[in-house]
């Protein structure tokens, strides 16, 4: 039987090999490194087993082939198989960068991806934290691919929820070029009307989570219609209720947005949601998260 690590524990995968430490030796110029030209994928991973494992794969995979990175998939799909089975309650993380080349924004020389993952603790009170939200003042850019994919270009989002702390928020929400909602600095935003369910399209900027396609799918078990369209600032804040989703922290209620408290009128309907994601996780991973 594979051993599972301590929940405190974390461990490392490069290249094939399993590391105890994240500091091993790297190409310095590895152009995740210098132009952060790659993708990762982040999962949750419960009793040694990947909540939504192939969707989360196959997202990877379509991020690789988007950006024309040839020769890592089965490595990918190693790092992840091989780290899992090691996780209690852990988040795992799969990265894939285009390898060592010559300075310059054109890739030069022979294709030699890097893959790299991370096994590490996340702590079952993290899941499903309320929310207050600001409105960041940075544009998510949707003409851009990059909106679509999860890249090592965070810095964005991490000067968005920077900007939100300081505010006194928890997340930071994206609206687009075009002034409509996008997503949250770390995932994606649903909106409840009725019993509509509604969430940005990729056209607008979101990229495709999982979670978010769990409830696209899914949501018609407890009688809702779930779309994707454009949703604006204003209704979002007239929604009879809010969240967001991303593989980690679930689905976690949004209480406000940029000072203005949201409805409460759906708060059964997010439980409802909460509980269908929470029964998914116990029939594919075993236990309740």
């Amino acid at each position: 039987m594979t051993s599972v690590i301590p929940a405190q524990a974390a461990s490392y995968w490069i290249d094939g090999e399993l590391c105890a430490s994240p500091r091993v030796p790297f190409d310095l110029s590895d152009r995740g490194l210098t132009l952060g030209d790659g993708a990762f994928d982040t999962a949750f991973v419960l009793d040694g087993r990947v909540f939504r494992r192939e969707a989360h794969l196959g997202r990877l995979l379509g991020a690789l082939e988007t950006l024309g990175i040839e020769g890592a998939g089965e490595r990918a799909r190693r790092c992840m198989d091989d780290l899992a089975p090691h996780g209690a309650r852990h988040v795992l993380r799969v990265a894939v960068t285009r390898g060592p080349g010559l300075r310059g924004l054109l890739p030069a020389g022979p294709a030699a991806p890097t893959v790299f993952g991370a096994l590490t603790p996340f702590p079952a009170d993290s899941f499903g934290p309320r929310l207050r939200l600001d409105v960041a003042a940075i544009r998510r850019n949707e003409s851009s691919p990059l909106s679509r994919l999860k890249t090592p270009a965070y810095l964005d989002a991490a000067l968005a929820l920077r900007e939100a702390a300081r505010r006194g928020c928890n997340e930071a929400l994206f609206l687009n070029g075009a002034g409509r909602v996008a997503c949250a600095s770390i995932g994606n935003v649903f909106a409840l009307f009725g019993a509509r369910l509604a969430t940005p399209p990729t056209g607008d900027g979101a990229l495709p989570g999982i979670i978010r396609g769990f409830l696209l799918e899914e949501a018609g078990a407890l009688g809702l219609e779930a779309q994707e369209r454009p949703l604006t600032l204003e209704e979002l804040r007239a929604a009879d209720a809010a969240f967001m989703t991303n593989s980690l922290r679930l689905i976690a209620p949004i209480d406000s947005i940029g000072g203005h408290e949201l409805a409460t009128r759906g708060a059964g309907v997010v439980s409802a949601l909460q509980d269908l994601l929470r029964r998914a996780i116990i029939e594919e991973c075993g236990a309740s998260p």
